[in-house]
């Protein structure tokens, strides 16, 4: 079974005015992470950030104004999800904002029946008095969530990815998740296994990570740790 975590980061809440500024995709396998990732940050071509997007994701309009439109990364987009269901947290906001980019470029909306909402599967399984937001499952499931003091795609890809396993009672791949999420946030390690690959170039990793060091005030704290002792 082949699925993928998707999420994104957009200008606003505004489904047919605001525009996504990054999409990440993860892929699983069997509901494990293969280590394949789509990642990409995205130029709105002039729509602003709100403050409100802004306060949750922390990127700027002239960080995101040298950065390829949608149109230029869409088929490798489409190839990376193509025939996988789509695991997704509040997926009519992410999926309303990708089909309003598809559409300006006269292409195919995502069919509804290739998704799996986590936020319906939380109210499913929790009931209805339960918080289920990222944050409130990450508590809930004792997933350590620290480092997302900004809202980013591919840091919320890895966490939901461990929520996902959680709410389909798959627990016991978590342990060896933790340490492939670790290595896919901080080192986007290249793969091997067949498929279409979509790389993060040298220039990427260091830009989420400039971009980490910058926002989020203990992005690091263990690898200084393990540098001191």
């Amino acid at each position: 079974m082949i699925e993928v975590i998707l999420d994104t980061e957009t200008t606003g809440l505004i489904s047919g005015k605001d525009r996504i500024v990054e999409i990440a995709c993860i892929e699983l396998v069997n509901h494990f992470p293969s280590k394949k990732i789509f990642h990409q940050y995205l130029n709105p071509e002039g729509t602003k950030v709100t403050k409100g997007a802004f306060e949750t994701h922390g990127y700027t309009d002239e960080f995101l104004s040298t950065k390829p439109k949608f149109k230029d990364i869409a088929k490798d987009f489409l190839d990376f999800i193509k025939d996988k269901k789509l695991i997704i947290h509040n997926a009519d906001f992410d999926v309303g904002m990708i089909n309003f980019e598809l559409k300006k470029l006269n292409l195919a909306p995502i069919d509804k029946l290739q998704i799996i909402d986590t936020l319906k599967l939380a109210k499913e399984k929790l009931g209805g008095g339960s918080s289920v937001s990222l944050d409130a499952l990450c508590k809930k499931f004792k997933i350590d969530y620290s480092l997302r003091e900004k809202h980013t795609a591919l840091l919320d890809c890895q966490l939901l990815a461990k929520v996902y396993i959680e709410l389909i009672d798959k627990r016991e791949l978590l342990l060896d998740l933790s340490e492939t999420s670790k290595n896919n946030i901080l080192n986007n390690q290249s793969i091997s296994s067949p498929g279409i690959v979509i790389p993060i170039s040298k220039e990427q990793k260091d830009e989420y990570i400039k971009f980490l060091k910058k926002n989020i005030t203990n992005a690091f704290a263990l690898e200084k740790e393990k540098n001191i002792n």
